[in-house]
């Protein structure tokens, strides 16, 4: 599952709208192919979001997931949960 938000701060309607579409068109593309069953995923809309090229954000995207799902580091006591 994927949630997607945006919010006032963002500007108008149409800018968090256009911000919630270019999330959901990166969700679509890229989530799956790097999301893992049991996981639930919210994608936040900031500033940079609107006006960032789609490639990079597409880069972030693959990143963030990535580095979600690493393993942890030895020594790491975090369970991530």
């Amino acid at each position: 599952r994927v949630g997607f938000t945006a919010t006032k701060k963002l500007g108008n309607a149409v800018v968090r709208n256009r911000v919630k579409r270019r999330l959901r068109e990166l969700a679509r593309l890229q989530l799956a192919k790097f999301a893992q069953p049991g996981f639930d995923y919210v994608l936040i809309g900031r500033e940079a979001s609107a006006t960032r090229g789609f490639d990079a954000l597409q880069n972030d995207i693959i990143s963030a997931v990535s580095k979600l799902h690493a393993a942890p580091a030895a020594g790491d006591t975090r369970t991530g949960q």
